[in-house]
This record gives structure tokens, sequence and C-alpha cells, in this order.
């Protein structure tokens, strides 16, 4: 199978795991890494104005490259993660030259990435949601009805066991950690926790954290994200590493059930105190594999717990660890895509 894959590449993206787990199964693989022509990461404010002046010209040579390598490489497949920068009128050439269009969408809400992504959702073949409440969203706000749900998995090149070092450590070490994006339901429970435990080595890594409304969390936040090997080092670093969702957006029907650290974090052998709900708990037997808590007086309670108990702690990050590797991983995600990609096919 011949796979066109357009997505990023930097090491630890959720995008490039997949689609070197794709390869290891066999797959032939073409990638058009989006950040290689469309520039996002800049944090000058004068080469983010230009960066927006150059966009347009930008997105049009993303996607003359894809074009071009549809009638280069011949795909049976073009595979599209998240798209934002990909046209509708890219998807309706691969469709005109017989290529079979797929969309893997990881986020919240559809909305949420600027206006290509609504308006090729309706081309695709087949949508891969990572949001069970996904599917009804693509049915009834785009009439989207060939969609499947996949949760994320974890990769097993970048999460994994690593030899921590004593610079590690001494970077990285904390007794709590939560790594991801702000929202203000996250500062609102970590805030609670560090009210409560004022004492406690709380860090929290990733963007938009400058956003927050209460100095508490100041001495916490380390001001950079981290990313590839640094990301699961700081997972090992971590007596507990919290998994909390995002909140509905615009766009969703409702707010995270799971997410990508809920399998990146057991996949790097980090013990996990995830946000308890309907589907998280499917993935990890409570207290065996992975603890949970629902609301900030619970949150409170565990990180305080299993801070005393460091054995039991320990004993639940392995369990996690072995049943990540046995279930979890994006090799076993990629299994269940190529089964559609073959009926697609067909």
């Amino acid at each position: 199978m011949r796979i066109l894959a357009i997505g990023p590449l930097w090491r630890g993206s959720n995008a490039g795991g997949l689609f070197r787990a794709l390869s290891r199964q066999g797959c032939i693989i073409e990638i058009i890494d989006e950040f290689y022509y469309v520039s996002l990461r800049s944090r000058d404010k004068l080469t983010k104005i230009a960066e927006r002046l150059l966009r347009n010209r930008q997105v049009k040579e993303f996607n003359n490259t894809i074009s071009a390598s549809i009638q280069l490489f011949k795909p049976d497949i073009l595979f599209v993660y998240k798209g934002a920068f990909v046209l509708p009128e890219t998807i309706l050439f691969a469709k005109e030259k017989s290529i079979n269009v797929a969309l893997f969408y990881p986020d919240v809400s559809m909305e949420a990435h600027g206006g290509n992504i609504p308006k090729s959702i309706p081309l695709y073949e087949q949508v891969f949601t990572t949001k069970t409440f996904g599917i009804n969203d693509l049915k009834n706000n785009f009439n989207q009805n060939n969609a499947t749900f996949i949760p994320h998995g974890f990769d097993p090149e970048i999460h994994r066991k690593i030899n921590i070092t004593d610079k590690d450590h001494s970077i990285f070490d904390c007794d709590a950690s939560f790594i991801g994006t702000w929202s203000p339901k996250k500062e609102l429970l970590l805030t609670e926790l560090k009210k409560s435990l004022p004492d406690i080595n709380l860090k929290i890594w990733g963007g938009r954290w400058g956003a927050i409304s209460n100095p508490i969390l100041q001495s916490s936040i380390q001001k950079t994200e981290v990313l590839g090997d640094l990301y699961t080092i700081a997972i090992q670093c971590s007596k507990i590493n919290l998994g909390i969702l995002s909140e509905k957006v615009t766009g969703a029907s409702s707010g995270d059930l799971i997410t990508s650290r809920t399998f990146h974090i057991p996949g790097s052998s980090g013990f996990m105190l995830h946000e308890r709900n309907e589907e998280s708990v499917l993935y990890f037997d409570e207290n065996k594999e992975a603890a949970f808590f629902e609301g900030a007086v619970e949150l409170i309670s565990k990180v305080q717990y299993y801070l005393e108990h460091e054995n039991e702690r320990l004993q639940i990050g392995e369990g996690g660890y072995l049943r990540a590797l046995k279930d979890h991983s994006l090799d076993s995600r990629a299994l269940v895509i190529i089964g559609k990609f073959q009926r697609l096919i067909k």
C-alpha cells in the first residue's frame, strides 16, 4: 500500500509517530511536512507579522507540492493529519486522480484551526477521530458519515524507558507535573492543588501559560515546552504526572475524555493521575495501572496520598507501562487504520 502522508515530522509529533508506525507495518510512505513550507513557530513579533504576510504564498507552495507528489508517487491513499493548510481543491485534485482520501483529526473541535478543515471534511472518504463524540460532531456539523473513532497511542521511538542522568534529575525532578497547553480549567485545578499543598514541587510545561491570572502558579511555570526525548525525561522525573483534560470549546459537543498524554505517560513508564470519566477508565485499570480523580478535592487528596506511598505509586506506574506496551502503541493503531484503508481501496 502506497500512502502519501501529510503532517508535521518534528521529533515527538503525533503525526510523525503514526506515519512511522504505518511504515513499520509495511506501507510505502512518502511524507510532506507542512512545517517545511508553512512557518508557525516564531516568537518574535516582527517575524510573526512577516510570516502572516507570506502565509498565502506558503500555503499555495505547500499544496502545489502535494499535487506534484500525487502525480509522481501515485499513492493509493492521500492521508492528511489534521490538515489546517490543505486546501479543498487539493483534496478534489486527488479524487480526480482516483486517489482515496482520508483524514486523521486529533483535536476536540474541527473549527479550531481555520477554515480549510471545515471546508474539506465533507470531501474525505474516511475520517479518523480521536474523540468518541467526534463521530456525531462530524455527522451533525459536516454531513460526514464515514467516521471512525481511534484513540491516540504512544510512540515507542519516543515514549520509552530512558536512562536518566544526574543532569536530567537536576532539571526535571518534581513531585507533580502537568505538560500541556494552558486553559482556564487546567489553571483552576492546578491553582487549587498549589493552594492546598503550598510546599509541593509542581512543574508546568507547555504553551500559553503566560495567560494565568493567579500568581500562585508563577513559580511552577517553566516558561517553555518539552518535546521529544525531553518530554519523556520530564515524565520519568515526575513522581506524579497529571492527566488534566481540555474543556468543551466552540464546535465540539464535549470536552476531552482522553488525550494523547493518556497513553504517552504510561508508555514512558510514568505514574499517571488522570481525570476520571466514563471513557478514561476503559484503557487502564484504576489503582493497578493508573490512578484517577474527579474534581479538585480528589485531585489534592490523591496527590498527597501517592506522594506518601512510593511503593504503590511505582507499582501502578509499572502496571501502566506494561498495559501500554500490550495494547496502546501507535503500531496497534496503525493496524486498524490499514484495515480501513484496505477496505477503502477495494
